[in-house]
This record gives structure tokens, sequence and C-alpha cells, in this order.
């Protein structure tokens, strides 16, 4: 019989008990203490009416007592449903309408038991005994529509059926994982329970600084990092004095996702660090399939996100026919033949066609290796004047100019051709409209270049590399 999450953790605990589980800010947790203050936290989790195949919701800050909570619901035979702890309260009493959880942790939400940050259990720590979750996970997502949905996991919380995916990382027993993006993302959540389940030293930063996370890697000798390509755009803007002051030496795997990363900034990576060291995954929360890419795969088949290793792939034109090599259609996925999806949602309906294929709306093409290439997605792709233009094209040529720090192109109303690419921009030092012009022009076709510019202060992206596109443009559009 299998181990649960819970089990898995407590037999890595009675191995090596003083091997450090979790880092954060400084403070570090031993296997051991970290075994018993889930165990307590269990114990009072359940003294609050958590049950057997329950939701939890998780809406704390990114650290140490994020992985507690998590871990406690576990060894609960409960599901975390892990979400912001700077969500609106608006947003937060939706997602928790949908989940219905036996326990808040972190937050006040009326109407539903709650237990605040910072509690401390005053239970006993000896262990549980709980069948495993039927659902190891229910991340939260909004969509293109901005409406709350639940992804729910359809795997039981069994090790034997994630451990695996840390193979797939490249992440082992051995490694030192450096965790910088939000817990309540979805890749982040899942490479750390990935890392901790294998054994894995997990090193949580609070929040991404570009330099700080260079400072953890040099001095706790890490091997493997989480980044989206937001991330590494931050870390190449840094001077070259002060990117060069911290030994990256340790790395073997920077492993990126989330986001199509500017064709310039990977090959920029690759070239600090080395082709076998920059990896890329590409798949949904929904993960009806996976592709992976080593860096020396993608100086082969530059842009490419790699090819499947879990699950298939297939890409159709607009009449549902397959697409031709080369051609932009929109992607499907599933895990087989007559294999069920991994998981199911709540507060949303799959987009399916027969045979089991299921999209999440992003559009891309194949080659004659079988190697998959994305465009954008089908809601944020622009019609100028009858053309396709997808914003992460021109994002990517933005983005590459020196004073760029982050961008996001909208498309906007325009009596002639319907709607022109609007361009919003964060600067390191004031650039002329005319000069990003002449920097677009050498690098995109002229109905791909933005007709405006809009100048902000602020990262258009958060931590996870997301970008509320919709809202940014509903903001934008002129009154009805």
């Amino acid at each position: 019989m299998t181990d649960t999450f819970g089990a898995h953790l407590d037999r890595l605990a009675a191995a090596a008990p003083d091997r450090p589980a979790i880092t954060c800010e400084g403070v570090v947790v031993t296997r051991e203490q970290l075994r018993r203050k889930t165990n307590r936290l269990a114990h009072a989790y359940a003294k609050h009416g958590v049950g057997h195949d329950d939701f939890v919701t998780i809406a704390l800050p990114n650290g140490i007592e994020f992985l507690e909570s998590t871990i406690a619901v576990w060894k609960l035979g409960a599901t975390p449903q892990p979400v912001s702890a700077r969500l609106p309260a608006g947003e937060l009493q939706e997602i928790v309408q949908l989940a219905k959880p036996a326990l808040v942790v972190g937050t006040k939400i009326d109407g539903w038991p709650w237990l605040p940050a910072g509690f401390e259990p005053e239970t006993p720590d000896d262990p549980l005994a709980a069948p495993a979750a039927s659902c190891w996970k229910a991340p939260t997502s909004g969509g293109s529509t901005g409406r709350p949905k639940l992804i729910v996991a359809t795997q039981p919380a069994e090790a034997d059926l994630i451990t695996p995916f840390a193979g797939l990382l490249g992440i082992s027993g051995d490694s030192t994982m450096l965790t910088t993006g939000p817990l309540h993302h979805n890749g982040p959540f899942m490479t750390s329970a990935a890392g901790l389940l294998a054994g894995a030293h997990v090193v949580v930063m609070p929040k991404f600084d570009a330099e700080t996370a260079l400072l953890l890697i040099d001095r706790q000798r890490a091997d493997w990092m989480y980044a989206v390509p937001t991330m590494m755009h931050r870390i190449w803007r840094l001077p070259p004095p002060t990117r060069d002051r911290y030994s990256v030496n340790s790395l073997r795997v920077v492993m990126h996702m989330a986001a199509p990363c500017p064709g310039w900034l990977k090959e920029a990576w690759i070239d600090w660090l080395g082709a076998g060291r920059v990896h890329e995954l590409y798949a949904g929360t929904e993960a009806q399939a996976i592709t992976v890419i080593r860096g020396d795969e993608w100086l082969r088949h530059r842009g490419s996100v790699g090819r499947p290793v879990l699950g298939e792939i297939q890409v159709l034109n607009e009449a549902g026919e397959q697409a031709k090599l080369g051609e932009v259609g929109k992607i499907w996925m599933r895990r087989g033949e007559n294999v069920a999806p991994p998981y199911r949602y709540l507060g949303a309906t799959a987009t399916s066609r027969p045979g089991g294929w299921e999209t999440l709306g992003d559009l891309g093409y194949l080659d004659s290796d079988g190697y998959l290439y994305l465009t954008d997605r089908e809601t944020d792709m622009i019609l100028v004047g009858g053309s396709n233009v997808y914003p992460a094209e021109i994002e990517a040529a933005i983005d590459s100019h020196p004073a760029v720090l982050s961008s996001c192109v909208i498309g906007l109303p325009d009596p002639d051709l319907g709607n022109t690419p609007h361009a919003l921009v964060q600067l390191a030092t004031d650039v002329p409209d005319a000069e990003l012009l002449e920097h677009l022009a050498k690098r995109l076709g002229g109905y791909k270049l933005p007709r405006s510019f809009e100048r902000v202060d602020h990262p258009l992206r958060d931590d996870g590399g997301k970008v509320r596109r919709s809202a940014l443009r509903a903001e934008r559009l002129p009154p009805q």
C-alpha cells in the first residue's frame, strides 16, 4: 500500500530528522520540526471540523506557515485550496462560495470557520491515521473570463503518484530548491510539494526580488530554481556587476514556466548559465498534457516549448481539421484515448471535443519533429484589419529594449481597422515613443506595431508572471 503524503513526509523525518526541510528569511525548519508542527496543526484543524476530503482554504503569505498548513491538511486526508493572501474580500468570498471549505486559514470570511495567520496550536504532536485525500490540491484560476474557478486535481494524495513528477523536474532528495513564486499559484505549489515529497530542502522567498534570488542561490547553494519569464527578465536587467557579485555555479536546473519566454531572453540565459541548465515546462494547471524542453534542444528548435512527456497534443485549424506543420491553430490536449482528465472544474466547464480532447485556448503550431510552439492565447489575440496579431510577440520585442522593465499589449477599438495594439510600458528611464517604435520596427511587421504607448510606474505582471489583460483593457475602453 502506498504512503499518503503525510505518512511519506513522516518517514523522511524518521530517516533524517535534522535535515532542513524548509527555509524562509533565515528561519530553518528541520524535517522533525516540520513533522511535529504539522501534526499539531492537523489535530487543531480536526477540532475545527476538518475531515476526510474536505476543502481547506489557505490564504497565507509565502513562507513556512503556508507549507505547514498545507501538510497539516494532507495529514487529515483533506484537500488544500490555496488562494492569495492579498485577494480583495469580494473575490475571496466568491472562491469560498465555490469551495465551501470546512476551514479558512489566514483570514476571516463571514459565515465560515477560520483561523488567523500565525495560529499556534496547543494540541498533541502524535501522528494521525487518515486515508489519503481523493484530490490532492484545488488551486484557483481567474482564466480569460475573470470569474474564479477551482481546478481540482483528481489524483489522490499518495506519494507514489506525485514523486515521479520531481524526477521529471530534475529535483532529487539531495536538492536545495529555490521557490521564487507565490505558493498560491499552481507552478510554485506543485514544484514545492514535489520537492518536499522527494526529500529536497525548499527555500521559499516571501516575495520575489531579483538580487535577493541570486543572493539565496549563492548562500544556500541552490541547485534548482523555479522561474517565470518576468523573473528572468528582472534578473537579466540587473547591472552586470550586481549579477556577477553572486555565484550561480551550484545551479543544475532553472525550470521556467507559466508564460511564453521571449527568444532573446532565453538565449541570454543560455549564454549565461549554459544550455543544459535552462529548462522549460508547458502545461496548464489542468495538466491534460505536459511538454518539457532543455536549452540544448531549444537551440535546435528555437521558440519551442518541447514535445509531450505526458499526454497527447494536436493542433487544429478553424475548420476543426489537423493544422499543417507550421500553421497556427488551437492547441488541444488529452492524457490519452479513453483516459479521463486528471482534474475537474468547480465554477467552469471544460472546452472539449470528441475523443477526450480539451483546449485551454492557447494557440500554436507543430514542426515536423513534433515540437510545439506557442503564439498566444485566443482570447488575447488582436484582430487588426483582418490580420491576427499576438500580444506576446509584441511584448517580447518591447521587453528587449534595455530601458523596458515590463510591458503589456492590449487591443483597443479603431474605427478603420477594428482594433489596434496599445502598449503599456514600465520604463527604467524615459524613452520617447519614436525610439520605441524604431526599436520595434526592426523586429515586427508594420501592422503589428503599437499605435499608442502608455507609461505606467508599476510592474505590469505579478510575481507569478501573470497579467490581468482583460481588466487593463476594460479600464481603457470608452464608456458604453
